[in-house]
């Protein structure tokens, strides 16, 4: 079961199995699935177990965790080969960035061009 579980959260029913997901990769503290709207070729959100709404109400005792979904992100890319000349990571943070989902999670996208500056 996951940490904090809130049975609205969509992302909490992911991570727990409630609901189905392509699932790319999953461990104790982690879930990472494909997309199910992708906007690249490559598009797989990671969310850590624990419910965390956004990144900037990540505490100091939230560290070590994000310090390894930060490595997990760069294992999951190995697993694409489409990403091998570059990926993008996004967290988008509270309404005005575009955040729909309120349970702190990260978009690898990859497999095209991207442009800068984004948005």
């Amino acid at each position: 079961m996951l940490n904090g579980l809130l049975s609205n959260c969509i992302f909490c029913r992911i991570g727990n199995g409630d609901v189905r997901s392509d699932k790319v990769y999953e461990d104790e503290e982690f879930f990472a699935f494909k997309d199910i709207n992708p906007q690249s070729p490559v598009h797989v959100v990671v969310i850590p177990k624990k419910h965390i709404s956004d990144l900037s109400v990540a505490s100091d005792g939230d560290k070590v965790m994000l310090g390894c979904i930060q490595l997990l992100i760069a294992k999951i890319a190995k697993q694409f080969s489409e990403l091998n000349n570059g990926f993008r990571v996004v967290s988008n943070c509270g309404y005005d960035a575009g955040q729909t989902v309120f349970h702190m999670h990260y978009h690898l996208l990859g497999g095209r061009i991207f442009a800068w500056p984004p948005g």
